[in-house]
């Protein structure tokens, strides 16, 4: 099957370097000194479970190099979800399928404004994965996926593609309920990135401090409104479940730390903003997640002028 990857960095060129291993081919589309270094030495993925190198694949920057392919891997951060989706005009053709692999919960539904909701499928990703070095991604824990159509059918195109993944080794599962797993995802990502990145602690240092587990519970219960506003119900039981999968995780770094060293911009509107403004249209306060969002917007801004004086 003909893959492209859209957004190669460690989401994207994990996977994409599996469905390569597996007999695939796979076009990474990425830019920068990542790309650089993918077309002179490959991808390199250091796994506990295996190391990868891929250089049987096409790596490219430019839509001239494009054509039509049978499933992207839609893997950019949510801040460029509408950009990257008007550029996948020359991969589309009549059959290819789409699946987002993005955090955040209104993804799947912009790419579907595009490209219509029969080919868009939303998936949630499990994974402890970084861009350890240009051309290199380093993977610790985790790497399932659970996908499922917007309306929560399941057809041949949703099975089709967890046939694919499983078949590469991807441990895989379709759901009828997708956008209720989006938002449980969601109970981690908006505490533990926003805490992460707010406190440079690794997930292992948030666990151990009473204090910042309790603000994290707190900032989850914002996350259980605001999915109700959506008429998304998130038991009380996943509040647990979300803490007993952060202990596994040790000293991870959340996405958001990382962005944030990297000195690339931060994925708070998806995270926390989309908690605040959601609960606040509804007239509810959210005085975790909107401290959140007015904080970490502040640091992006920071952020982004320091790296824009960097040499």
């Amino acid at each position: 099957m003909r893959i492209a990857v859209m957004g190669s960095g460690a989401v994207g060129g994990y996977f994409g370097a599996k469905l390569a291993a597996a007999g695939h081919e796979l076009i990474f589309i990425a830019r920068g000194h990542h790309l650089e270094v993918m077309r002179q030495r490959g991808l390199r993925i250091d796994s506990p479970n295996g190391n990868l190198q891929i250089e049987r694949a096409a790596f490219t920057d430019s839509r001239d190099e494009l054509n039509a392919v049978d499933l992207v891997l839609f893997c950019v951060k949510s801040y460029d979800t509408q950009t990257a989706a008007q550029a996948l005009a020359p991969l589309i053709g009549d059959g290819t399928m789409i699946l987002s692999l993005q955090n955040g919960v209104d993804n799947a539904d912009k790419l579907a404004s595009f490209w219509g909701e029969q080919r868009i499928f939303a998936g949630v990703v499990y994974i402890a994965a970084q861009l350890e070095s240009p051309g290199v991604i380093q993977h610790s824990n985790g790497g399932k996926i659970i996908l499922g159509q917007l309306d929560g059918a399941i057809g041949a195109a949703a099975e089709l593609i967890e046939q694919i993944l499983s078949g590469a080794g991807i441990p895989c599962a379709l759901s009828t309920n997708i956008r209720t797993v989006q938002w449980a995802k969601l109970l981690w990502n908006a505490p533990f990135c926003a805490i992460s990145c707010l406190t440079g602690a690794n997930v292992a240092q948030i666990i151990e401090s009473e204090a910042l587990t309790q603000l994290a519970a707190e900032c989850m219960a914002e996350v259980q409104a605001a999915a109700r506003t959506r008429g998304v119900e998130l038991s009380r039981i996943l509040f647990d479940e979300t803490i007993a999968f952060s202990r596994g995780l040790s000293v991870f770094k959340p996405s958001m730390l990382q962005d944030f060293e990297a000195r690339k911009p931060l994925e708070y509107e998806a995270f926390n903003g989309v908690v605040f403004k959601l609960l606040r249209h509804a007239g509810e306060a959210a005085p975790i997640n909107q401290s959140f969002y007015a904080l970490l917007q502040q640091l992006d801004k920071k952020n982004r002028q320091e790296a824009a004086r960097k040499p």
